[in-house]
């Protein structure tokens, strides 16, 4: 069972109380000579989700690992509901000095929190600018290029499809996860206009990213209807995708991270956004005085912070000619030859 957000609150004040009774010195995130404090609030999902939360988790133990961070995570409850009132509990610890809100869902919350709190650092994985509102200087949002990722990862379906039929399954219907619909079917149709795309969205709340069982059902439909091939951005929700693969012995993409593991043999490739290196390197940048808020990070193809798992376990299943196909377009969108729009809005 997941502890409430009102079991860890209380376990915060119990634990600052013992210390002020043990006369124990709080650390001061912001002195030289302490740690830096890291608090994590996950998505939707929570930890286990052997996608994107997983990914945030693991960049702070790397990060901990190699500088020493300490860092404290929660998950909020059902659809997240509960995610303002966790930030604002890691904003109001004078030990944390880095608060990390991982997801779009984030984003207001994050924004408002931020300007009540000038002197803490914030950052956003996958933040969507907020209209109208100026950008706090001490909040950084981190984005990938999930669209240029998806139409690779479209363009690989399409070489690797024998029924000429693909899918997509997304998790909430939403501008960001539109943005893997969108670069999926024009990856697949740059390779072939005549490939069919039947697309699905598990639904329309933050919940429909921890829904396998909807998630299976709509892949079984769609492999049902001849896709051989099916793409999921579901967050844990993608669990029951990769399950109808196997059962329907049929492939998948998956995204985030490298989810071969999950059923050896039918995950064709995962288009990964490495969360875990952005997040190291932003808190690198916070360790050495390099932060910059007020701006939205992009982590892209160049650097292959966005990037799809070709290595020893995938590589029959993709074919050499494929990858090097692959390949060619991703150096291609890499420098503009092959245009594929980041900011268009996706409604």
């Amino acid at each position: 069972m997941k502890p409430s957000l009102s079991l860890f609150l209380l376990f915060l004040v119990i634990l600052t109380g013992c210390s002020a009774q043990n006369g124990e010195k709080k650390v001061d995130a912001h002195s030289p000579k302490g740690k830096l404090q890291i608090g994590l609030v996950f998505d939707v999902g929570g930890r286990g989700d052997k996608s994107f939360n997983d990914s945030a988790y693991n960049g702070l133990e790397i990060a901990k690992a190699k500088h020493g961070v300490n860092f404290i995570s929660i998950e909020p409850q059902g659809e997240g509901a509960d995610r303002e009132a966790a930030l604002r509990q890691m904003a109001v610890d004078p030990d944390i000095g880095l608060i990390i809100g991982v997801g779009m869902l984030f984003s207001e919350d994050i924004t408002t929190i931020a300007a009540e709190f000038p002197d803490k650092k914030f950052v956003c994985i996958d933040y969507i600018r907020q209209p109208k509102v100026v950008m706090p200087a001490n909040l950084q949002g981190i984005v990938f290029e999930e669209k240029k990722g998806s139409f690779l990862a479209g363009a690989l379906a399409a070489l690797v499809t024998r029924t000429k039929t693909v899918g997509f399954i997304g998790g909430m219907e939403s501008s960001v996860i539109k943005k893997f619909e969108i670069g999926f079917i024009e990856g697949a149709r740059f390779i072939n206009p005549a490939v069919r795309v039947i697309s699905g969205y598990i639904g329309m709340t933050g919940s429909a990213f921890a829904d396998p069982a909807k998630g299976r059902e709509l892949a079984l439909g769609q492999y049902g209807r001849g896709a051989d091939i099916v793409y999921q951005a579901a967050g844990a929700s993608g669990l029951g995708v990769i399950e109808a693969a196997r059962e329907s012995k049929a492939l998948v993409i998956c995204t985030d991270r490298d989810q071969e593991p999950e059923a050896p043999g039918f995950v064709l490739t995962s288009m990964t956004k490495s969360v875990d290196r952005a997040l190291l390197k932003t808190v690198e940048t916070v360790l050495d005085g390099s932060f910059k808020g007020g701006v939205v990070s992009v982590f892209g193809l160049k650097d292959r912070y966005t990037d799809y798992v070709y290595n020893e376990k995938n590589a029959s299943l993709i074919g050499i000619k494929n990858h090097q196909q692959l390949e060619d377009i991703r150096k291609k969108i890499v420098t503009g030859e092959i245009v594929v729009d980041e900011t268009a809005v996706v409604q």
